[in-house]
């Protein structure tokens, strides 16, 4: 099972040249993202969700920024309402982060901490293009420029480092179905644009009512990053493997300044649509479930909360397009800024808008998890995204939504 689990997680998408125009890799600096789940030992498949969870891909657009320890144990309190057992479970999350020191540990993967306790820039350098050797922090104190460097790193790099932790609600579809036969309210929370209670309710139950739907509640926390942070790690944490301080090894150690704080929650409804599914097992079917009510989320979130609204690169600029589709949840007219990423004479990034383009509702590229196999279709599939509006926009360039 973990074998043919490990398979349906496996996402492939390539980045290939189209038009008369070449695509380019750009260089950029993405979000780090470090994800976690809410366990429920009690539900039914919790091994597979929690296995489909942890194996599949941190999104594209983010860095990996998993580290141990990915699973929150889940509230249960009898005695509680529904709002305050929510209440109840955000306290059980950020009680995890203290007591496991979760921000401290994200700060310590960001600058490679070794098992003997030493930092590097080598993750910052290769994230963030630096010259590693401009970035050594004992070359740094000592320069303008490298000083200059390690503020852009911050900023760009370690200040946008989010958590998002996944609480999950599993329904049958039938159980979906059943209940918006009797217009009750659980199929009211997934009516709108799917309308999937509704479509269930009909005679195509023997059909369609196989599979998932999910509920997904997440909150989005931010790693607080700032110069006082800063100026405390490198004058008094920071050690090196080549000269190496105990006495600065066990201040970090000891540290307590670190810390992640709540952005907000959102909740998103992720379920298969297609028929084509009626031949996979249940196990198959939650996996897959699992890995789109994860994308659904996030692109709620983006769209929600500008903070966690994550830069992307044109692959070209005629025609004017970008690998995101309706997995980051776009919908014909959002908008976008168009940005142009710029080096001042000291190395540090700035971003400079150069105009605005809409999406083109003719053609969204379908990019959520195994759509393909949702869909039948002998048209080929455009792997990107047309955008409309604006002149002389080139591959490379940054774009980021703006509603």
């Amino acid at each position: 099972m973990k074998k043919l689990l490990l398979c349906l997680l496996v996402s492939v998408s390539t980045f290939n040249s189209y038009g008369q125009e070449k695509s380019t890799d750009a260089v950029y600096r993405r979000s780090s993202l470090f994800t976690l789940m809410v366990t429920d030992e009690n539900r039914k498949f919790a091994d597979v969700i929690e296995q489909a969870f942890t194996d599949a891909q941190i999104p594209e657009k983010f860095n990996n920024h998993n580290i141990d320890g990915r699973t929150v144990e889940k509230v249960y309190d009898e005695s509680l309402s529904k709002e305050e057992q929510k209440e109840a479970q955000k306290v059980a999350i950020e009680e995890y982060f203290t007591k496991n020191s979760v921000a401290k540990a994200v700060v310590a993967k960001w600058f490679n901490r070794s098992e003997k306790g030493g930092f590097n820039m080598d993750l910052i350098s290769e994230r963030g293009s630096y010259n590693a050797t401009e970035l050594d922090v004992k070359v740094a104190k000592n320069s303008e420029r490298g000083l200059s460097l390690l503020a852009d790193a911050g900023e760009e790099l370690i200040n946008n480092t989010f958590v998002v932790v996944n609480d999950f609600k599993y329904i049958s579809k039938e159980e979906v179905a059943q209940k918006a036969k009797q217009g009750l309210a659980l199929a009211g929370g997934l009516m709108g644009k799917s309308g999937l209670g509704s479509k269930l309710a009909g005679n195509a139950l023997d059909v369609a009512g196989k599979g998932y739907v999910i509920k997904t509640t997440s909150h989005l926390y931010k790693l607080v990053w700032n110069e006082e942070m800063a100026a405390i790690f490198y004058n008094d944490y920071w050690t090196d493997d080549a000269n190496f301080d105990e006495a600065r090894k066990k201040a970090f150690d000891d540290s307590n300044i670190f810390k992640v704080e709540l952005v907000g929650t959102e909740v998103a409804w992720a379920d298969l649509q297609s028929t084509s599914f009626t031949k996979k097992s249940e196990e198959e079917l939650v996996a897959v479930a699992t890995v789109k009510a994860v994308d659904a989320v996030i692109a709620k979130l983006q769209r929600k909360y500008e903070v966690f609204r994550t830069k992307t690169p044109l692959i070209s600029g005629d025609p004017l397009s970008a690998k995101i589709g309706l997995k980051e949840g776009l919908e014909g007219g959002d908008k976008y800024e168009v940005l142009e990423q710029t080096i001042d004479k000291n190395g540090k990034t700035f971003y400079k808008r150069q105009g605005v383009i809409k999406v083109d509702k003719k053609q969204i590229w379908d990019n959520r998890f195994m759509a393909g196999e949702e869909k039948e279709t002998t048209e080929e599939v455009k792997e990107y995204t047309l955008f409309k509006g604006g002149k002389n926009f080139y591959s490379g360039m940054l774009i980021r939504q703006i509603n």
